[in-house]
């Protein structure tokens, strides 16, 4: 099976997981798409499983730090622990970017590094100022935008590659109240040509987060001053330079690396 300019994903199980290659994506070819993003190399679909399956698997047989997955539709997409995500053909944003990160980059960190650029990138497409909930949501007006998964594979101790998933409504999803979308009249490769160069930024950036990146993510922090039932029970305060949240009790303030932040109704 042919896939973009390569064939990294052709062999057993590549039909299953992958779905049928595209020629296009959103009406943009190949070279187009590349252009537009800056990406290494692009592989584009009609409709995937996920493209973080697509992407493990690409990178498992050599695809290059660069490489861009990109499906209009998504059957099987998920967010972080597993949960779906639904990806209804043309109405978001469904892609996996692979990156090899090199030593100093910290990989706990590309979720928050990624929401905070990912932000600062969509705010010229969305109705308002794009806000983020830790560990990995984006939000508009109370409403959910998009969100960011970071999968990596390990050898001998360091990561090999990661794959940063993003999802991003160009419309809301039909009867979800709670989901935003961009602009009327927004279009995907508009919004990627931002985007792409955006998350490769963020996959660079070695060291903790610093007092300037600290502070972006504090003025889109839609949980600050909040009371939260998870990952702890108290008030939010922000979040570390280790990319930690930080909740205060009665036992006093706590970092919390994993978990989900579940707010409190009203709080």
């Amino acid at each position: 099976m042919r896939v973009g300019s390569d064939a990294w994903l052709a062999g057993d199980g590549a039909q299953s997981a992958a779905g049928g290659a595209a020629g296009c994506y959103f009406g943009r070819s190949l070279a187009e798409i590349v252009g537009l993003t800056g990406a290494r190399r692009a592989l584009l679909f009609d409709e995937v499983s996920s493209t973080m399956d697509v992407a493990h698997q690409a990178a498992a047989k050599g695809a290059p730090a660069g490489t861009l997955v990109l499906a209009e539709r998504q059957l099987s997409g998920r967010g972080r622990g597993g949960r779906a995500w639904r990806s209804e053909p043309q109405a978001g944003i469904w892609l996996t970017l692979i990156e090899r990160p090199w030593e100093g980059v910290p990989v706990e960190l590309l979720s928050v590094r990624a929401g905070i650029t990912l932000a600062q990138a969509l705010d010229r497409f969305a109705a308002g100022p794009v806000g983020l909930k830790w560990p990995n949501d984006l939000y508009v007006h109370g409403r959910k935008l998009g969100g960011i998964l970071i999968e990596a594979r390990w050898r001998d101790g360091k990561p090999e590659w990661v794959a940063l998933g993003v999802g991003i409504n160009l419309e809301p999803p039909a009867g979800m109240d709670e989901a935003a979308g961009l602009r009327a009249g927004v279009t995907a490769p508009e919004v990627l040509a931002v985007i792409v160069p955006a998350l490769q930024r963020a996959a660079t950036r070695r060291g903790a987060l610093s007092a300037a990146e600290l502070d972006a993510f504090a003025r889109r922090d839609i949980a600050a001053g909040r009371g939260c039932a998870e990952p702890a029970r108290g008030i939010v305060r922000g979040i570390n330079e280790s990319g930690e949240l930080l909740v205060e009790s009665a036992e006093g303030l706590t970092p919390h690396r994993s978990g989900s932040l579940v707010l409190e109704a009203g709080r």
